[in-house]
């Protein structure tokens, strides 16, 4: 079982425990958070309430559920309710766009319409969507209606059909240049899960789904694992530092000789520059020569090879235009910096991380990329190559493919951060 959220500071309180947007008062069309509450709010003004249920049919909602009631020993997770006049009762879901600001007593749980129409409680009567929003809508929950949704959810819920794009907030954004810096960071990520790439709302896939993804991909289990994660997150202390370190040593053949360095001068300098670090380490005892440790002579010979790995993906980089014609990754730091910043809107997601926390770990991200790369492309191709050398072991499959296809759309369209946000 996970740990407790990390306790509430003060200024984590605020009025918006439930969303609360108004339409403008002089009548102008109201700007939508997202693509899909522009299209929800079209169907509203419509009252096409039969495309609205397809349209969220598609995408899913959020419940809000207490905190009480997510915490480590609590057995139900109740519908939150309210009731009306007429003596109905009414609960209430919104879409992603709408989400608040993380409030310590509520907390966001993910639901298909599919869900709803097996499992809403039968005393509900009315479901509203968005509740107070100009994008609202009302629905009953008899029998014939919840055939309805189950028909809807069968027919268009794909749990991947979202990821794989470009979702970038159209109000709620920070107005920092910093700040979406280190969001955007992380845009790779954000394109994989389909995730709104500019907002530090973060609810993510949901308060439960945040919490099993810590723990199933990262093994955090609490606030302490978070915060060490995130930690050697920020100072590149996941990825292994040898692979920098072999980066490194040609850059500093470059300065010496040119940019077109000989592979072999390149292993060389990485075996020659790895003996003496250890034999002056270690001292007059250490092993210097080849034979005098077999273990130092293996991770010499992975060195030697992690060289030929590199000019094999660069190549391959290349090709595939994620490197100009001559050019090279100078570090894997993107590797860890991208995975920092989703780190920092994970754990907000999972109540580990307090509102001051994530923002400093957002802005700490922006400014590690700045201090290695020259460019959004530079980031990228560092990026990759430090997923491919974690997972793709040369075999160009899926780790690669779909990376290369995200940056690809991340230097196109014209809602990325990458063609939004400078790097400088």
């Amino acid at each position: 079982m996970h740990g407790a959220a990390v306790p509430a500071a003060e200024d984590e309180y605020h009025d918006d425990i439930f969303p609360n947007l108004d339409a403008p008062e002089d009548g102008t069309p109201w700007q939508a958070p997202a693509d899909l509450e522009e299209h929800l709010y079209e169907l509203a003004e419509a009252d096409d309430a039969y495309t609205y249920l397809r349209a969220i049919s598609v995408t899913g909602l959020y419940r809000p559920v207490a905190m009480a009631d997510v915490a480590p020993g609590a057995t139900e997770r109740p519908v939150l309710t309210v009731d009306v006049p007429d003596g109905r009762k009414v609960a209430q879901m919104y879409t992603a766009g709408v989400l608040p600001r993380p409030h310590p007593e509520v907390v966001y749980e993910f639901v298909t319409l599919g869900t709803l129409a097996a499992e809403l409680p039968d005393d509900i009567d009315i479901l509203v969507v968005n509740a107070a929003t100009p994008c609202q809508q009302f629905f009953l929950t008899t029998d014939d209606e919840r055939e309805v949704w189950a028909d809807l959810h069968a027919a268009h819920y794909d749990s991947e059909r979202l990821m794989d794009r470009v979702d970038t907030r159209r109000t709620g954004a920070p107005d920092s240049v910093t700040l979406l810096r280190g969001l955007a960071c992380g845009a790779h990520l954000c394109f994989a899960n389909g995730d709104a790439w500019n907002t530090l709302d973060w609810h993510g896939a949901g308060y439960n789904s945040e919490v099993e993804r810590l723990e199933e991909w990262w093994g955090v289990h609490d606030r302490d694992d978070w915060l060490g994660i995130q930690e050697r997150l920020l100072n590149r202390e996941v990825s292994p530092w040898y692979w920098d370190f072999v980066l490194g040593a040609r850059t500093s053949l470059i300065e010496q000789y040119g940019p077109r360095v000989d592979p072999e001068l390149w292993r060389q300098c990485v075996e020659v520059t790895i003996r003496n670090r250890v034999f002056e380490t270690e001292g007059p005892d250490a092993p210097h020569k080849p034979g005098d440790d077999p273990d130092l002579d293996d991770f010499v010979a992975a060195l030697r090879g992690l060289v030929g790995k590199v000019l094999r993906y660069e190549s391959r980089f290349r090709a595939d235009g994620l490197l100009p014609t001559e050019g090279h990754v100078t570090s894997v730091a993107a590797w860890d910096i991208g995975r920092a910043s989703k780190m920092a809107r994970w754990g907000r997601g999972a109540r580990y991380a307090t509102h001051a926390e994530l923002h400093e770990a957002i802005e700490r991200a922006g400014h590690a990329a700045q201090s290695a790369y020259g460019s959004w492309e530079e980031f990228s191709a560092g990026y990759i190559l430090g997923r491919c050398l974690h997972f793709d072991e040369e075999h160009f499959g899926d780790w690669y493919t779909t990376v290369l296809h995200a940056h690809r759309e991340l230097i196109s369209d014209p809602d990325s951060p990458w063609l939004t946000v400078p790097f400088r």
